[in-house]
């Protein structure tokens, strides 16, 4: 199944309600697959259809809550539906969904959009022009939806410029698999994606 572009007239956008975000993380990493990410900035709106997510759930020795709440990873022991956004290898954001209740940590990580709308926005953030590569990969991702870590904390569904939408747009089949680059739980398939779907990440055996 290979999607062709799309645009996401703002009138069909609405947030999301807490009450429609599983209480666990895997169930959550799972339903994310279609729902929307907005990120409204001075320059217009930055929209993108999640294709790709990875659960961090509760006990996981590879997640970033497995040793307890640190300065670093607060915002993941809020409760679902908060942005959790970390910085990685020097030169790249990552952006989180909370997704246990509060005081709990737990994450699923975003690693692929579908750019829907703002994507001369994104391209010059990213300094790319290939639509399949603006937001492939959680590093890309953040970066063309200029994510950093002012926005580590915000509740994703109060009224707020970074928000989680749903729109009419059922997701294809949904594949899962392995998580990527992990040295830790390497064996829990707990990655899932649109198979599919040419804004997936990974190698092509983790996106078919």
């Amino acid at each position: 199944m290979k999607r062709s572009h799309q645009t996401a007239p703002r009138g069909r956008l609405r947030r999301l309600r807490r009450t429609e975000l599983p209480v666990d993380t895997v169930e959550l990493a799972r339903y994310l697959i279609g729902q929307v990410v907005v990120h409204d900035v001075a320059e217009g709106r930055l929209v993108g259809r999640i294709v790709e997510t990875e659960a961090y759930p509760i006990g996981d020795p590879a997640g970033h809550a497995f040793r307890g709440k640190t300065p670093r990873n607060g915002s993941l022991f809020l409760g679902r539906g908060h942005a959790y956004v970390y910085f990685v290898y020097g030169s790249s954001f990552m952006l989180n969904v909370t997704s246990e209740v509060r005081g709990v940590g737990g994450g699923v990580l975003l690693r692929a959009l579908e750019p829907l709308e703002g994507i001369d926005l994104m391209q010059r953030s990213r300094a790319a022009t290939r639509l399949t590569d603006l937001a492939r990969g959680p590093g890309r991702l953040a970066e063309a939806m200029q994510i950093d870590l002012t926005q580590d904390g915000l509740d994703l569904r109060a009224a707020g410029l970074l928000w989680l939408a749903a729109t009419a747009q059922n997701p294809g089949a949904i594949g899962n698999s392995v998580r990527i680059g992990l040295t830790r739980n390497v064996d829990r398939r707990w990655r899932f994606y649109e198979r599919g779907n040419p804004y997936v990440s990974g190698p092509k055996r983790l996106r078919e």
